[in-house]
């Protein structure tokens, strides 16, 4: 019998749509991501499930709309909630299938033991709990052998007030740096990505890999910095880039390439900064918070020889969302049945099917805990402080508001915003608490 696939999912913080080579980086040099769009699946209109970091992983693992999950909003330090354990995350599922699994990186859905991705169905864990311009925890847990630089001491930690951009590093539950030299991350967490490929080869794996950066404040390794055309931003890309490419190779090397699906994407849309530290949405409109395209909709790129077609491109609405019951599909795992999911499976469309149509009728753009927007087909309705309408294939950027030509269609698409949203909280589920 055939080894069930490997999945590496690759997920990097506030990277711009455009930010790719193959997504019309104009400056940024992304030649292994290219190579992978080559190779596989090039996604047009994928979109995360919200346009800041907490909520939009959340709703990865979980295949549901951060607010049916409770996490509608950014996770700090001094939270004592996170996803509860509660939930099925794609990793549990996983696992319940005798997967290898393994979390490297940023996490971000609450940094108690209790919420940690080793309580989440990660077999390991290596990175940092929440974004990098954060700060300790002065009760978290330092493992025995805690690298402390800067001068700090154990004492030190309670004792003094945290420094911002001083993040802790973990390793499973306890702390191994701090504060951690985030210069090295983007190697660090390639090579333990290597390692635990290479010690699962002979079984099946999944490695979710969700990357500290580009979310500020930057930082590239020597060996990086000043590299790119496209400033320290281009920098920090082009490193990442070179981590895809790691990952690419050692799975060639191990000769396990043509047997795992390698997806990569993002959690939302850039910052929008002016000093060259934020990346591009271009030609979209909006950035990180926002509910505009450029807020969401963000690049995506699979592989898995054999089965998605090389060179190949999906117009299709995708999200983060279908993976968990895509990732069923495709391994055999089962989809918690005891829940709603809000996630469908798009393996027809990774295939290439000349007919495979997006299973999604509806998009929903949630701010926290508002339903701001929904997509159908062409046609994109926004509700902040006025109504807009947009036909996306016709004016991709948002410029050319419609409402006013077509009262019956906005009247139509904020009645099923309605029911869509009273549903949703009709049938969500509480948070972790401590």
């Amino acid at each position: 019998m055939a080894k069930s696939p490997n999945i590496v999912l690759i997920f990097t913080d506030d990277q711009g749509y455009q930010d790719i080579g193959c997504f019309g980086a104009p400056k940024i040099r992304t030649p292994h991501l290219d190579n992978m769009a080559l190779e596989g699946m090039r996604f047009t209109d994928f979109y995360s499930a919200n346009s800041v970091c907490s909520p939009s992983r959340a709703a990865l693992l979980t295949g549901c709309y951060p607010t049916r999950v409770n996490i509608p909003g950014v996770l700090f330090p001094r939270h004592e909630i996170g996803l509860n354990p509660s939930e099925i995350t794609m990793a549990d599922m996983l696992m319940q299938a005798n997967y290898a699994t393994a979390c490297v990186g940023k996490w971000h859905l609450g940094h108690h033991p209790e919420f940690l991705p080793t309580s989440q169905g990660f077999d390991r864990y290596y990175g940092i709990p929440y974004s990098n311009d954060m700060t300790i925890d002065p009760s978290m847990q330092l493992a025995n052998n805690v690298v402390l630089r800067e001068g700090m001491t154990a004492e030190k930690i309670k004792t003094d007030k945290p420094k911002k951009n001083w993040v802790p590093l973990l390793r499973n539950e306890e702390v191994v740096e701090y504060p951690c030299d985030q210069s090295t991350l983007t190697q660090r967490y390639t090579q333990e990505a290597v390692n635990f490929i290479e010690e699962n080869q002979k079984k099946p794996f999944f490695l979710y890999m969700p990357h500290t950066l580009p979310h500020i404040p930057l930082a590239a390794s020597q060996e990086f910095k000043g590299s790119s055309l496209g400033g320290f931003y281009g920098d920090t890309i082009e490193e990442i880039d070179w981590s895809v490419g790691e990952i690419l190779s050692t799975l060639k090397r191990l000769k396990i390439d043509n047997n795992t699906l390698v997806i990569f994407t993002t959690d939302n849309g850039p910052w929008n900064l002016k000093n060259g530290h934020g990346g591009s949405a271009l030609p979209l409109r909006g950035y990180k918070f926002q509910t505009y395209e450029g807020g969401m909709r963000v690049p995506c790129i699979m592989r898995w020889p054999g089965k998605i077609p090389a060179g190949s491109e999906c117009h299709e609405i995708a999200s983060t969302i279908d993976l968990l019951p895509t990732f069923a599909r495709i391994t055999g795992a089962t989809v918690p049945s005891d829940r709603v999911i809000d996630g469908m499976d798009i393996f027809p469309l990774m295939l290439g099917r000349a007919d495979a149509r997006s299973p999604h009728q509806s998009f929903y753009y949630y701010r926290g805990r508002k339903l701001e927007a929904m997509r159908q087909g062409s046609w994109k309705i926004r509700f902040n402080k006025e109504i807009e309408l947009y036909h996306l294939g016709r004016d991709l950027s948002e410029t050319k508001n419609l409402a006013a030509k077509h009262p019956q269609r906005v009247k139509s698409m904020l009645r099923e915003m309605k029911v869509f949203d009273e549903s949703l909280r009709a049938n969500s589920r509480p948070e972790g608490r401590l």
